[in-house]
This record gives C-alpha cells, sequence and structure tokens, in this order.
C-alpha cells in the first residue's frame, strides 16, 4: 500500500507523544553538553556557508564552544568549493579546510543530501543536481517520483556530514541521520528540498507537514551537529 501523507489537526494542537519524548531527550541532552563545555572554548568559527536558517541552527548547539560564530558573509570571504567528493564527508571536509587556510580559524561545513534504498542510495551526493539543474527542488523531486513509480520499496534517509577543521590542521567529523520513506505525492508547506515527499512513519507526517521547530530537533543537520560536539 501507498504511503499518504494527511495534514495533522493543528487547529487543535495535537503533537504525537513521541514528540514529547524527543524534546526531553533532546533538553537532557543539550544539558549535558553545556556542562561539558563549561571552561573549554576555542575562540572563532567560520561557517562555510551564508544560509541563515543554517547559521543560527549551528550557534543554538555551538554557542557555548566558541567565542564567536560567523558566516562567510560576515567574515568577509568570498569563496566557492568545487564539491567534486565522492562522499558527503570527502565534500564537508574540502569546504571547512578551504575556509581553514583562508581565514586562519577553525571552519566547519557540512554536505546533505537524500539518499533512497531501491535507487542503490541515489541521489546521494547528487541530491542538489539530481534532475540536472542545481537547486531545481520541484524538479528534483518530480524525477524522484519517476524513478520510483512502481517501486514498493521506499525506504530512505536523509544523511549529513559535518566536519571541524582547526587552523593547526587536526580535523573532526561526524554524521547524522534521519530515516523515513518517499510518499507517493507530495504534502506539507514547511522546509525545502525533498522534505514534502520524505515521511515519517512515526509522526505519520512528511517532513514538510512538521513544524519547523519539531523538525530542527530531529534533523540529520541536527543529529550531526551533536555527534560533532561529543568529539570536540
Amino acid at each position: 500500500m501507498g504511503v499518504e501523507p494527511t495534514l495533522p489537526a493543528w487547529e487543535a494542537e495535537v503533537l504525537p507523544m513521541n514528540y514529547i519524548r524527543v524534546r526531553k531527550q533532546y533538553n537532557t541532552s543539550k544539558e549535558k553538553i553545556q556542562q561539558k563545555n563549561e571552561g573549554r572554548r576555542e575562540m572563532k568559527l567560520i561557517i562555510a556557508s551564508n544560509n541563515a536558517h543554517k547559521l543560527e541552527e549551528i550557534k543554538a548547539i555551538l554557542a557555548d564552544s566558541f567565542d564567536e560564530i560567523l558566516s562567510l558573509r560576515e567574515a568577509g570571504i568570498e569563496h566557492e568549493t568545487i564539491e567534486d567528493g565522492e562522499t558527503f564527508a570527502a565534500n564537508a571536509e574540502k569546504k571547512a579546510r578551504e575556509i581553514m587556510l583562508l581565514s586562519g580559524c577553525c571552519a566547519l561545513a557540512d554536505d546533505s543530501g537524500l539518499c533512497v534504498d531501491a535507487l542503490g542510495g541515489a541521489p546521494g551526493i547528487y541530491s542538489a543536481r539530481y534532475a540536472g539543474e542545481h537547486g531545481n527542488d520541484a524538479a528534483n523531486r518530480q524525477k524522484l517520483l519517476r524513478e520510483l513509480k512502481g517501486e514498493e520499496n521506499r525506504a530512505a534517509h536523509f544523511t549529513c556530514a559535518m566536519a571541524l577543521v582547526r587552523p593547526d590542521g587536526s580535523e573532526v567529523t561526524a554524521e547524522g541521520y534521519v530515516h523515513g520513506q518517499i510518499a507517493y505525492e507530495e504534502a506539507g508547506q514547511f522546509g525545502f528540498g525533498y522534505d514534502s515527499l520524505f515521511y515519517l512513519p512515526e509522526y505519520s507526517l512528511t517532513m514538510a507537514q512538521l513544524p519547523p521547530e519539531v523538525k530542527n530537533e530531529i534533523s540529520h543537520r541536527h543529529n550531526a551537529l551533536q555527534a560533532l560536539l561529543e568529539k570536540i
């Protein structure tokens, strides 16, 4: 049977019970990390991105580990890395290392995408340009639906690789995941990319139907940042 996401009754302000559990676990984890990082801060961190949402999320999680966290624009850096790695981790590490060399500061970069089991892991590192044109989300989603037409195995996961490179050349890497299924049709008004097709069985919603604050606490980027923080 196909996955048929339906809109939730937000007017009743009802969220699944497992969201409450996620929030409790998140708050507990955040408290532990803050305690762990007390008295141990690094100087400045440059994020290899100008994405305001991404910067906000990273600042919220890594603020206790750095005195200052800046985007490329805020740091006065204009640079675009050629992402020619064969893995998410390779692309993230390359971006972070190039920004570290340009700035002389700690640099953090990420690379992420959607991996579909029935497609052998595609679109993978080519997620942003799956249909040919980089960043054409609508075309990418439509191609994905065509590729999965008649396919019953809809299992998929988002992957995010994070890389932190310090001025001494040392690096810390981590990955985060969120597992779900590819829906048979789009649903939801939030998010971007493949979110409207990424169905979460435990919520009975697509990622794009989740309120942003809920998505941010269970996303692959959030999970990768938490894993990275445990290592620095």
